[in-house]
């Protein structure tokens, strides 16, 4: 099992992953560095298959790592409809790549690095 420590201990770097990849699912477009958005990738496109997949067991296990954060607040009529990251994930993002079979996110890198350390920086999106 090969991956990248990030600078970080175990918890920081599962909690900074598990942050990020909710971002990115509520967001569908974020900006970071390089060793992060690699990594981020690798866990937003389990994340989106276990969306396609749709049962109960992986609703469970992407619940355990997407948080619980509001994506989206929208007026129907007469009552608010508030959405989660998690039912974004399996009601948005999972139906619209349920042909394809990966490679469901796109890794741009910008021009120029970081302010402070000119880390390379990416933007990192939903294809």
């Amino acid at each position: 099992m090969s991956y990248r420590k990030l600078g970080w201990d175990s918890s920081q770097r599962k909690a900074m992953l598990r942050e990020m990849t909710t971002q990115l699912i509520m967001k569908e477009r974020i900006v970071t560095t390089e060793a992060r958005g690699k990594e981020i990738r690798k866990t937003a496109e389990k994340m989106i298959t276990l969306g396609k997949r749709g049962d109960l067991a992986a609703r469970r296990r992407a619940a355990a790592f997407v948080t619980n954060e509001i994506a989206e607040v929208t007026e129907e009529k007469d009552s608010v409809v508030v959405k989660s990251a998690l039912q974004k994930l399996f009601s948005d993002i999972a139906p619209r790549y349920k042909d394809r079979n990966g490679g469901y996110t796109r890794m741009y890198k910008l021009a120029k690095g970081r302010r402070g350390d000119n880390a390379p920086m990416v933007v990192l999106e939903l294809v």
